[in-house]
């Protein structure tokens, strides 16, 4: 099928045709990601060469992901743009429950609603299990509802790297609200804050979540902070300490705290209430546009990277080499050769 084809029966959110563009988007953008590495890996060093397969065929993904784009792009402009949402916590606390907990509460008002949950792959086999979308299967049937589980990849910070285009398709699909699960994110994996309008974190009482927490910076990027599994011993401790700690932020928006039981359903009305103080804040202030001109500064300087690092194996991997033989010969030093670098790209 043709690629603005693919795009025209995605904008009439035809499920198959949205799958299939994400796919198109994952593959392409893997393949621009991975080129430079597989290049060089392939290169021995001090010698010209490439990647061993086809060599046409990251060229072809490319072009297709590039026509998709401009597809995607071509009268894209929302009066209401799509709300996006992220949940983040750690390992165990909730977060696919709590997704299903909001896609029930976003539908019961008549919204369409994307997912994309995003689960880590194996550092050994590249695999991922895909599970989130396992615990979500309530919602297979619902047609306003699709459901999109993406591998990371190996990319850190809690997301995919395809995951802002994937965001274009499901918007471009007429989704009101898309929801972005990350994986259980550490002490660095906060990127789902660059990406959402509102990024609701998720703790758990019992965990040391909260020391946690602040550890990982956390508390800087929650707009919704929630306590899910309430009804466990804890929770009222741990209510205390994060509210202990979101004292001491000094910010126009303060998070505030929601106890749930997404399991039960329990705490979805107060969760909703606030995701919704929130987006009226957003609006109001202008934070809303600031964070929307931010996430599309961040899209393009993240691809125009990606095609540097591309030109760098592809055309000065050789210039590349012997630079780093002569800073290793003491006969350079790292900023002089990285201007060199930079020079052969002019």
């Amino acid at each position: 099928m043709d690629v603005r084809e693919l795009v025209g029966q995605a904008r009439q959110g035809r499920p198959r045709a949205v799958a299939r563009l994400i796919s198109l988007v994952e593959n392409a953008v893997e393949n621009a990601e991975n080129a430079a590495k597989a290049a060089n890996a392939a290169r021995p060093a001090g010698s010209a060469g490439s990647a061993g397969g086809d060599p046409a065929a990251p060229a072809a993904a490319s072009r297709a992901l590039r026509e998709a784009m401009a597809a995607l792009a071509t009268g894209a402009a929302r009066a209401h743009p799509a709300r996006v949402i992220g949940l983040t916590g750690s390992p165990g606390v909730g977060k696919s429950t709590s997704t299903g907990m909001l896609i029930r509460a976003f539908r019961k008002r008549g919204s369409t609603v994307g997912v994309l949950a995003v689960d880590p792959s194996s550092p050994f086999t590249g695999g991922a299990l895909l599970g989130d979308r396992v615990r979500m299967q309530d919602h297979a049937t619902d047609p306003g509802v699709f459901i999109r589980s993406m591998s990371s990849r190996g990319h850190l910070g809690g997301l995919a790297w395809a995951t802002p285009q994937a965001l274009r398709v499901l918007e471009a699909a007429g989704c009101d609200v898309i929801l972005v699960e990350t994986v259980g994110v550490g002490q660095a994996e906060v990127e789902i804050a660059r990406l959402a309008d509102t990024t609701v974190v998720i703790l758990a009482p019992g965990m040391g979540d909260g020391v946690q927490a602040a550890k990982a910076g956390i508390l800087e990027v929650a707009d919704v902070l929630v306590v899910n599994k309430a009804d466990r011993d804890g929770v009222q401790a741990t209510v205390r300490e994060l509210r202990n700690m979101t004292g001491l932020v000094e910010t126009p928006w303060r998070p505030p705290i929601v106890t749930t039981v997404a399991s039960k359903g329990e705490g979805a009305d107060d969760l909703m209430a606030e995701l919704d103080k929130h987006q009226a804040y957003l609006e109001e202030s202008g934070e809303a546009r600031r964070r929307r001109l931010a996430r599309a500064r961040d899209e393009i300087e993240a691809i125009a990277l990606a095609q540097l690092r591309s030109r760098f194996a592809v055309l000065h991997g050789d210039r590349l080499d012997a630079l780093a033989e002569r800073l290793l010969g003491a006969q350079t030093d790292p900023y002089a050769a990285a201007d060199d670098l930079i020079a052969a790209l002019r």
